[in-house]
C-alpha cells in the first residue's frame, strides 16, 4: 500500500443508528431533546413533544417508543413521562465521587439534631439542582416533593453563585447582588426567607473539597418559626465534617 493511502475503517453495525439523522440532528441529540421535553412537560403526547423539540412527529414517535422500551420514558395512555430508569441513572450522578458517602451520616445527624430537612444542591445551567434529601420522606415540606430544580436564587443557589470561581454567567442580576454576594462570602452562608416557597425558609453553606470553589451547598430547610442564624452555625460545622470526608481524612 502506498504511503499516505487512507485505510477504510468499518464502523460497528450499531453506530449508524446513533448517528443517523433525526429531523436534521443526530439520533442521540433527538433522543435527549425528547427526554428534556418530557421532563419539562411532565406528561405529554407525541404531537406536543415533537413540536417542542422541532422533530417530525413520526421521528419523535419512533424515538419515544424506543426510549419506552429501554425504560427511559413510560407510556401513559397516549402520552409519555420520564421513566424510572432515568430516575435511577440520574440519582447516580454527583459532583464528587465520595460526596454522597461523605455526607450521608453527617446529614442524618444534622437532621436529627435540628428537626429540619437537610439537602445537598449544586448549580446546574443557572438553576439549583437538588441531589439529596435527609430524611428521604419530606412530607412536612409538600411544595418540595415534586421538583428537583429551582431558580438560582434559592439559599443554596445564592451561596454557590457568590462563592464560584469564576463567577457563573446568569444574565442580569439585581443591583444589590454585589453587596449581597460579598456578605455571603464573608459569612459563608446564604438565607432564603420564604423567597421561593411560601412557608419554607432555608440556610445554606458551601461544601468544599480540595479546591477554592465549592462542590455543592448544604442546606437546612424549615418553617419560619426557626432561627436561621443558629441553624447556619450548626450547618457550617456539618459542612466542615463533610469536607474532611471529601478530602479523605
Amino acid at each position: 500500500m502506498a504511503p499516505g493511502t487512507r485505510v477504510p475503517v468499518r464502523r460497528p453495525e450499531a453506530l449508524p443508528a446513533a448517528t443517523g439523522s433525526a429531523g436534521g440532528r443526530s439520533v442521540l441529540e433527538g433522543a435527549f431533546a425528547l427526554l428534556e421535553a418530557v421532563e419539562q412537560a411532565v406528561e405529554a403526547g407525541p404531537t406536543r413533544l415533537a413540536s417542542d423539540c422541532g422533530l417530525p412527529k413520526t421521528t419523535a414517535y419512533r424515538l419515544l417508543e424506543q426510549l419506552a422500551d429501554l425504560g427511559a420514558v413510560e407510556r401513559c395512555g397516549g402520552s409519555y413521562r420520564v421513566g424510572r430508569r432515568m430516575f435511577r441513572l440520574g440519582r447516580a450522578w454527583q459532583p464528587h465521587p465520595r460526596l454522597r458517602a461523605a455526607a450521608k451520616e453527617p446529614m442524618r445527624r444534622l437532621a436529627q439534631l435540628t428537626g429540619t430537612t437537610v439537602g445537598i444542591a449544586v448549580l446546574w445551567k443557572g438553576e439549583t439542582l437538588m441531589l439529596e434529601w435527609c430524611p428521604d420522606d419530606i412530607e412536612q415540606l409538600d411544595p418540595l416533593q415534586t421538583r428537583m430544580t429551582w431558580p438560582w436564587f434559592t439559599a443554596a443557589g445564592k451561596v454557590l453563585v457568590a462563592t464560584a470561581v469564576p463567577a457563573p454567567l446568569l444574565g442580569p442580576l439585581p443591583a444589590s447582588w454585589p453587596r449581597d454576594a460579598a456578605a455571603i462570602r464573608e459569612r459563608s452562608v446564604a438565607f432564603d426567607r420564604e423567597e421561593v416557597v411560601s412557608g419554607v425558609c432555608c440556610a445554606a453553606v458551601p461544601l468544599f473539597g480540595s479546591g477554592p470553589t465549592p462542590l455543592a451547598a448544604l442546606c437546612v430547610l424549615t418553617d419560619p418559626a426557626h432561627h436561621l442564624e443558629r441553624l447556619a452555625e450548626t450547618a457550617r460545622r456539618t459542612a466542615r465534617v463533610i469536607g474532611t470526608g471529601l478530602r479523605g481524612r
